[in-house]
């Protein structure tokens, strides 16, 4: 009977791109695989079975020009690529083997296609369960087992992993061939970089020789093992268990310090090894991952940005008539002079504003300003204001300066040492403490957040207002995430308090790169005595954006709508800590809000609760950050969904082992550095 190798490969790979084009000993590896498979005695034709998209096209026709067939199929029903690819050959025997096992072996290849057809079986491995090493994966079935597979396995798991069906659906005979001594800890497959740096060394031993065989490269094992320590830390089959996003992460961590752009989004503070780390798209509060698996947002909401719900059509429709006329030229954008206006006319306080398109920006453009007012360097700060040198020199000296600021763990590394002394934090509502600070220092700003996790007591920020003027002391309110969450301007207002300067950021824009910086004039026209510019601070999407947002955020009110939602959230987290005897404490303004279970597993507990409501098809936490489209129905479904766990949660503080419930490590509480 005529027997097919369907040799399954593609350019894209999640973890390690355009690997099977690496060249090894002066040819790429998919080269050396193909002539190593080409040895079979039992093989009468190889086929490549690649996807159809168009930065596979190097491979087909590499691959083209050394004579082999190559069909081209979908990227992602790799099941539907391969039987497409065997119907076209008509072969009643198929051996599927992936492209990143070049050092398949050709005999072991021949004795599975035999063992198939001497116990009349439908399918053959050498995998179910794995004892030989990982890279020797040898699948063989007939062309009826692939029909049947493919015309009924459904799961998108089935349909890209393309064999599972056959072996876990339990209509056809299958066999297992097993090496005698388990070799399934070996790892010789291509995943990631440090994989191929084994493979290679490998291949380089053994040049010009590549016919090798398995127990040739055992033997190269046992006498020099240094050649494979580079990757004995992977795990056999882990690309199975990930999702894309999962296997970009570990990618990304390889290229970005730290995995990406925003602590707060690290994939650590969630769900270590589970969440999905990247979206491919979000409309409302709906996000859908790399894998097309579609979540509600009942966490971050892109950590505040998008009070309006993700992708909002009047907002969307501004920027791309912006994009269309060009975001940047010689000249100026107009939109930045009606957002500043704007941002004054509802702030009667303010007269002047400056624009960046982030909140750190704003806040060091606030604080430079402040000092070129003042004429004093030395400033006092309550809250979380950015990452720059400015505000992380309050931990030079002491590392736990900040620790009550959001973020701990926060090393001041890189930041001068002559900073030292400069900032110097206050706690909220300690007004004692603000005042002596303000008597032993010369203070030229006080920095800090209306309100984050309480609100103000015995008059506070009354207090801070009158020591500032007495003192001429410039006050800043950092309003990049409370602005527009509460009123239609800043939080100050509804406490009537008017600072000298305020920023803004994050919900300006509704997702778009937009801050702002404004104040008093005669504060803001010292940023003419000193130096403040940037490129992209003019460019046009971020002003546009925030003009259309600001009209939908008025037309709306939506700074009530989403403080009733998170009114409600927080009711009903108590209602439901109440029901499970639980104690529970909460925190934030009502549209940031967010709980934590008094107990000494707490971070465990919120790593449950993600890993749990994950499942379920949430993305959540222990915080919501509100927006117009938490509808009733959503919120309604996410208390039916987090009952149970509050329950599983009520059971652990009764003697259940937590950890025996995690199918990962518990997520980080702050500043971590990343391997």
């Amino acid at each position: 009977m005529k027997t097919i190798a369907i040799v399954q490969a593609r350019m894209g790979s999640t973890r390690f791109p355009n690997k099977v084009m690496q060249p090894i000993v002066g040819m790429p590896m998919i080269e050396l695989l193909l002539k190593r498979l080409s040895k079979s005695e039992q093989i009468d034709q190889i086929i490549l079975a690649t996807s159809e998209a168009p930065c596979n096209q190097p491979l087909a026709e590499h691959v083209g020009r050394l004579g082999y067939p190559v069909y081209q199929g979908s990227e992602n029903d790799v099941l539907d690529r391969y039987y497409r690819a065997a119907e076209s050959q008509d072969a009643p025997i198929v051996v599927r083997i992936t492209g990143d096992c070049p050092l398949i072996d050709p005999r072991l290849v021949d004795q599975v296609i035999v063992a198939l057809k001497d116990h009349d079986a439908d399918y053959a491995c050498n995998i179910s369960p794995p004892t030989f090493p990982d890279g020797l994966d040898t699948e063989v079935f007939t062309f009826a087992t692939l029909r049947t597979t493919w015309e009924n396995a459904r799961r998108p798991y089935d349909r890209e992993h393309v064999t599972p069906y056959m072996r876990e659906s339990g209509q056809f005979r299958t066999f297992n061939m097993a090496h005698a001594e388990n070799l399934s800890n070996h790892r010789w497959t291509v995943d990631e970089p440090e994989d191929f740096e084994v493979i290679k060394s490998i291949f380089e031993y053994f040049s010009p020789r590549f016919d090798f065989s398995m127990d040739e490269v055992l033997h190269l094992y046992r006498a020099k093992p240094e050649l494979f320590l580079a990757n004995k830390h992977l795990i056999r089959n882990e690309g199975a268990a990930l999702a894309t996003g999962q296997k970009l992460w570990k990618r990304a961590k390889r290229v970005i310090p730290g995995g990406n752009m925003l602590l707060s989004k690290r994939a650590e503070m969630f769900l270590p090894q589970q969440w999905p780390a990247y979206f491919s798209k979000a409309k409302g509060c709906k996000v859908w991952d790399l894998d097309g698996q579609e979540y509600i947002d009942m966490s971050l909401m892109s950590v505040g940005t998008n009070i309006l719900g993700y992708s909002h059509p009047i907002v969307n429709e501004a920027v791309q008539r912006t994009v269309a006329d060009s975001s940047m030229s010689t000249l100026n954008c107009p939109e930045e002079v009606y957002l500043a206006e704007r941002l004054v006319e509802l702030h009667p306080w303010a007269e002047m504003a400056k624009l960046a398109r982030t909140g750190g920006e704003a806040n060091a453009v606030a604080i430079r300003i402040a000092r070129a007012a003042a004429g004093r360097d030395k400033i006092a700060i309550c809250g979380y204001h950015g990452w720059h040198d400015w505000y992380l020199a309050a931990n030079l000296g002491d590392a736990q300066n900040l620790s009550g600021h959001l973020l701990p763990g926060l090393e001041p590394n890189g930041v001068p040492q002559c900073l030292h002394g400069s900032v110097v934090p206050f706690r909220y509502n300690n007004f004692t403490e603000l005042e002596t600070i303000v008597h032993t220092h010369k203070i030229g700003a006080i920095k800090m957040e209306v309100s984050r996790n309480m609100g103000p007591e015995d008059n506070f920020l009354e207090k801070v207002r009158k020591l500032a003027t007495d003192h001429g002391i410039v006050l800043i309110f950092d309003e990049c995430t409370s602005g527009f969450r509460e009123t239609f301007g800043g939080l100050h207002k509804k406490y009537g308090v008017e600072p000298d300067m305020a920023t803004f950021g994050k919900a300006l824009g509704n997702g778009f790169a937009i801050t702002a910086t404004i104040g008093r004039r005669a504060i803001m026209e010292a940023a003419q005595t000193t130096f403040i510019s940037s490129t992209y601070w003019t460019e046009r999407i971020g002003p546009a954006a925030a003009l259309a947002t600001l009209e939908v955020m008025e037309n709306i009110r939506s700074w009530e709508i989403i403080t009733q939602t998170g009114l409600n959230i927080k009711k009903g987290w108590q209602q439901l800590a109440a029901k499970h005897d639980l104690k529970i404490n909460l925190w934030g303004i009502p549209s940031l809000a967010g709980f934590t279970i008094d107990s000494p597993n707490a971070l465990a507990y919120k790593t449950l609760i993600t890993q749990e409501m994950l499942k379920k098809g949430f993305l959540a936490s222990n915080a919501i950050y509100a927006c117009i489209e938490h509808s009733e129905s959503i919120i309604n479904d996410y208390f039916e969904a987090l009952d149970p766990i509050f329950g599983l949660i009520a059971n652990c503080e009764k003697g259940q082992d937590i950890h025996h419930h995690l199918h990962g490590p518990v997520c980080h509480a702050g500043f971590k550095r990343l391997n």
